[in-house]
């Protein structure tokens, strides 16, 4: 036969069929072998699965549900900023607490009392019924146990620190007659001249416990059992005036930790709708070819490789952290996607009359679909490894836990799988009912049994003697004529292929103006289940004290010589710049510099004299007794001092990533080496990694699918196109999700990840269908790639979203989070495979034309696909 013309554009042997063709032989040789031997690989697997779940026992030690440590970024400035003020800056929270002060949250509870109605919370009822909570509180042995200033309990509220049975009058807002600042104490204040309080809707209590020494674990225990009491308190209390929420400082953290339960009996549901439309999906109209064990062997195959997997990694120690609960229903999705790639390649063999013999069969199987199935298997693995390069804890673990998952998903529908898709054929070619397994045949008292009998036992209505159905070749499937008879001609119309480039266009437009508009940063109210007590709390926190952010310590990190105007002067200057900021206000700050300035000025006191300005300190702290602790002093020198400055109108995501990064640059552009932190901060941290780790991650990984394509798809040009499609699907979810009021944040980063491997998977299927087509014009090829994979891509598109949709019933953010992300990847996916891929393939037909698609005369146009990719590595001289 003559040479094939190797057309413009096309690819070389050396760069992809010389990876390809090893890889098909490799395959045969697999499938050869499952056939011969079926067995011993339906058994390893279990064996293997039971082994490797015993991981399981070591699950309890391997939770890790810390929110810090899990959902902050490993290695965030402040944290080592927090590390600093612990060690300069001690507390004692046995003799001189104060909240602002803390190098953490504390241990504490607190209650937000808002006033019924429109009253104001300090008229004399609801005052009363305050002072009755205070009192409540006190009942349960706060007391023993409190945070103290001095010899009392440092008090909840500035103004129950002398209460008295009447309600506070001639207030003042934010600063009271006192010098106390009220703005984290009263909420939704109106005022009038002087700042006069006229009404305030809500006030903060919060009660700080001790967490020195022994007191800590005490503490502790008492938080448990306030959380245990309060509820039935507050309803004994039956207050009419106040309506009370609380909170505590474990509060968020046990719900974050309740929320894998939460999630377990879906788990069920899930693997019932997975199941059933397996079971439909394969369902055949006869007795013998009836799939339904092939579809749950499917779904116990993914099941398998979830166990597996899971235990592997927990006897590994990799931490299980919340998020991972959200991957067994990806992998069955996936798995059941497998499956459904798998039986179409395998009914495709069967229907060739000529490979009757099963070894033939299964090895023409796997050199089908088991390279396709590689391939998309490869870049979701190579997308979840890459997505462990990450700052987030929590994104590392889902990645390592999924990504592994994924392998041995692999690994089981190349043996498990293949091994029972031989031993259900060799069911069939015993004419065994699939049920009961017992022959099939004609039964002599047939004429008086029942149509519905005949049907059901013997697979024919008719009294008549039939023939063996093993003696029938397969019929194909209606899915696959309706995709080659009616869709595939459909979108190929050159009028409805114009019309889905204008969709394209956009689609493409209102991904990147959601794109624009996206936003970062977890909300930690969506830790916590909706219906928890936590999320009244977070509500009325901010309706009613959002208007006052943060106190953010301001620390000198090291030695300078205060004594120095000079020095002074630029320490001012660097107070000027952060109270310049407009997230600050500047009536509000409080520095120890500065009154010990005034007050050195007013009583004549020579402090530019080293000497002086140390011996005169010890005045400075009888006046504000809180100011020696913002003074780290040696007997010589000042080692690190701190000031206060008080933020404002921090009330979104937005506003705490540019509140961070002012405050931030300010202090490094000052001449004395200045530090700004607060505790908040360690979650703010978020806002410096979530989009460069995002897109670090998307553009390696897309990278990487690129490569991976190249080498295993057989023409460049359809490799570029799956690569645009990653592009595509991952800015569609990415613009989408922001009209979905779903964040960027560290659980969407993960779905983003696996946005990269999904993409891959519906465009690959795909592609190499069309470029290994042996039809001669692009929108023949497309029609028949779509017949050949346009079900088993749907199928996986619908198992897959079966796999998740439950969780959009979850009453937590993150696992809702993770089913609408996911299907935003599957929809749009889906989207690219089975619309715009094809009809886009169709414009370049010279450039994605197979080397085989130009037939010479003396070659049968009747070539089988088998046959004409034979015909092409046979004339291929340059490949080994």
């Amino acid at each position: 036969t003559a040479e094939p013309r190797r057309p413009a554009g096309g690819c070389s042997c050396r760069n992809t069929n010389c990876v390809e063709r090893p890889l098909r032989r490799l395959f045969e040789g697999l499938g050869s072998g499952v056939a011969a031997c079926p067995w011993p690989f339906v058994l390893v697997p279990l064996l293997l699965s039971g082994g490797l779940g015993a991981g399981f026992l070591f699950l309890p030690q391997r939770q890790a549900n810390d929110i810090e440590g899990q959902f902050t970024p490993t290695g965030g400035p402040a944290k080592a900023e927090r590390d600093f003020v612990r060690q300069r800056f001690p507390t004692n929270d046995s003799e001189r607490f104060s909240a602002p002060r803390l190098p953490t949250e504390g241990a504490y509870a607190a209650f937000i009392a808002v006033a019924a109605g429109d009253r104001s919370v300090l008229d004399q009822e609801a005052w009363s019924e305050v002072l009755r909570l205070d009192a409540a509180v006190r009942d349960l042995g706060y007391e023993r146990l409190c945070a103290r200033s001095g010899s009392s309990c440092a008090s909840p509220n500035p103004l129950l620190g002398d209460a008295t049975a009447a309600a506070p009058q001639n207030l003042t807002f934010p600063i009271s007659s006192r010098g106390t600042f009220l703005g984290a104490a009263l909420g939704d204040v109106q005022t009038g001249a002087g700042g006069r309080v006229l009404s305030a809707r809500a006030l903060k209590l919060v009660y700080y416990l001790r967490e020195d020494g022994p007191a800590a674990a005490e503490s502790r225990r008492w938080l448990e059992s306030f959380l245990q009491d309060i509820p039935s308190k507050l309803a004994a209390l039956g207050f009419a005036s106040i309506q009370v929420t609380y909170f505590t400082s474990l509060s968020r953290q046990q719900e974050f930790e309740g929320n894998t339960k939460s999630v377990i009996p879906l788990f069920s549901v899930t693997y019932f709708l997975t199941i059933t439309f397996s079971v439909v999906s394969c369902l055949r109209l006869s007795c013998i070819r009836n799939n339904v064990w092939l579809a749950c062997c499917g779904v116990v195959s993914a099941g398998l490789a979830v166990l597996s997997s899971f235990g592997l990694m927990l006897f590994c120690g990799v931490p299980f952290v919340v998020t991972v609960a959200n991957a067994p229903f990806l992998i069955l999705g996936v798995g059941v996607d497998d499956m459904f790639i798998m039986i179409a390649s395998w009914e495709k063999s069967s229907r060739k009359k000529e490979k009757s013999d099963v070894k033939s069969l299964l090895s023409e199987t796997y050199a089908e679909a088991a390279l396709s199935v590689t391939i998309t298997t490869l870049t979701d693995v190579l997308a979840f490894f890459i997505g462990t390069w990450t700052a987030f804890p929590s994104v590392r673990s889902f990645c390592l836990y999924t990504g592994t998952a994924f392998v041995f998903c692999y690994i089981y529908s190349m043996t498990f799988f293949g091994a029972v898709i031989v031993l259900n054929h060799k069911r069939e070619q015993g004419n065994r009912h699939w049920l009961t397994c017992m022959p099939v045949g004609i039964d002599k008292d047939q004429a008086d049994k029942s149509c519905l009998y005949n049907a059901c036992c013997i697979g024919n209505c008719s009294r008549q003697s039939s023939q063996l159905e093993t003696t029938q070749p397969e019929s194909e499937h209606p899915m696959s004529i309706f995709f080659k008879k009616y869709y595939g001609p459909f979108f190929t119309n050159k009028w409805i292929k114009l019309l889905v480039v204008v969709l394209y266009g956009a689609y493409l437009g209102g991904s990147i103006y959601g794109c624009s508009q996206m936003r970062e940063g977890i909300d930690l109210r969506n830790l916590a289940s909706d219906d928890s007590y936590v999320i009244p709390y977070y509500d009325d926190n901010n309706k009613y004290f959002s208007a006052y952010g943060p106190r953010v310590m301001v620390v000198i990190t090291e030695s300078v010589d205060y004594w120095n105007e000079t020095v002074r002067l630029g320490i001012e200057n660097c107070t000027q710049n952060l109270e310049g900021i407009s997230y600050v206000d500047k009536n509000l700050s409080e520095s120890w510099l500065s009154i010990y300035t005034v007050f050195a000025n007013r009583a004549q006191i020579n402090i530019n004299n080293k000497t002086v300005f140390l011996n005169n300190l010890p005045t400075l702290f009888q006046i504000v007794p809180d100011f020696q602790w913002d003074i780290n002093k040696t007997q010589d020198k000042i080692e690190a001092s701190r000031f206060f400055i008080q933020t404002v109108n921090v009330t979104s995501a937005v506003d705490e990533k540019h509140l961070l990064n002012q405050l931030r640059e300010a202090a490094k552009q000052c001449s004395v080496p200045l530090m700004v932190y607060h505790p908040a901060f360690i979650y703010f941290d978020q806002y410096l990694v979530v989009v460069q780790n995002t897109i670090q991650n998307v553009i390696v990984a897309a990278g990487a699918m690129l490569v991976v394509s190249l080498l295993l798809i057989p023409s460049p040009l359809c490799c570029l196109w799956v690569t645009f499609a990653i592009a595509s699907v991952i800015v569609g979810v990415a613009g989408f999700m922001t009209f979905w009021n779903v964040n960027l944040d560290s659980i969407s980063m993960i779905n983003l990840v696996i946005c990269i491997g999904f993409s891959v998977d519906f465009s690959a299927h795909i592609s190499y269908a069309f470029v290994t087509s042996g039809e001669s014009s692009a929108d023949e090829r497309a029609i028949e790639a779509l017949s050949q994979l346009g079900y088993p891509v749907l199928q996986g598109a619908v198992s897959t979203i079966l796999g998740v949709v439950v969780l959009a019933a979850a009453k937590t953010y993150i696992f809702r989070t993770f089913f609408k992300i996911m299907f935003l990847v599957i929809l749009f996916g889906a989207l690219q495979g089975l619309v715009f891929i094809p009809v886009f393939l169709t414009f370049f037909e010279n450039f994605v034309r197979p080397p085989h698609s130009t037939k010479p005369s003396n070659v049968s146009t009747h070539n089988t696909k088998s046959e004409n990719q034979e015909l092409r590595f046979r004339n291929n001289k340059d490949c080994p």
